[in-house]
């Protein structure tokens, strides 16, 4: 199976004048292409800030990222946001749905900075908002929907291009049991249909949905757990 993630000695040093933290030293992963791995760890130590190396929303201080393919760890933010914005999709804790859009502008987002086409657009997010049982809530804005229901649609944006890759941090953070258990079961669905899906999270309920769990301690990686062989 190929790998669509290959990180060596991956570090990530933040630097003020007077204080230097390492939130990441000698991080080194593979993520075959269909995977579904859950990152686990206490707080503070690097989850989130592995998951923005990953998904090319920050650079590492030292070490190599290669990306489909692409020794990433040197490129540009031009360069990175190109690559991130044709193959990763994001979802997050709180949503980060804009409120001024309705669900169906909001969901067509992503390809608009993709310059597709009008025809193309519309269509794309006329079926996944199908696919993530949307439709009747369109002309809605974020505000009027629930917090299962926003998070749904923060998942419909976030596949909406087709992303090889899906990164989710902490997707059910805000959610209760029953609406987080929903996301969960979505984000499965997308992972048998052959995305690859990395998530951040403190829920041993989120991580049993995953392949695999890779636990954080202090920056670094202390053990894997693999749970399900990858069909």
């Amino acid at each position: 199976m190929d790998t669509i993630i290959r990180t060596r000695t991956l570090s990530k040093v933040f630097r003020s004048d007077e204080v230097e933290t390492v939130a990441l030293n000698g991080v080194s992963l593979d993520v075959r292409k269909g995977e579904f791995v859950a990152v686990m760890g206490p707080s503070g130590c690097g989850k989130s800030t592995l998951l923005n190396i990953l998904g090319l929303l920050d650079p590492p201080s030292g070490g190599v990222y290669t990306f489909l393919g692409n020794e990433v760890s040197g490129f540009s933010e031009k360069s990175r946001a190109r690559l991130r914005k044709r193959n990763l999709g994001f979802v997050f804790q709180n949503f980060n749905l804009i409120e001024e859009l309705n669900i169906a502008e909001n969901v067509e987002l992503p390809l608009i900075y993709l310059g597709m086409s009008v025809t193309e657009r519309r269509k794309r997010v006329e079926e996944v908002l199908d696919q993530m049982q949307l439709t009747h809530r369109r002309r809605n804005f974020p505000n009027q929907l629930s917090g299962g229901m926003q998070q749904r649609v923060a998942v419909a944006r976030a596949i909406v291009a087709r992303p090889k890759l899906i990164l989710a941090d902490e997707p059910t953070g805000n959610l209760d049991s029953a609406n987080g258990d929903e996301v969960m079961g979505i984000l499965e669905e997308l992972n048998r249909s052959g995305t690859t899906i990395i998530i951040v999270t403190h829920s041993h309920r989120d991580a049993g949905y995953a392949h695999r769990i890779v636990r954080l301690f202090d920056g670094q990686i202390i053990n894997e757990d693999i749970r399900q062989s990858i069909l």
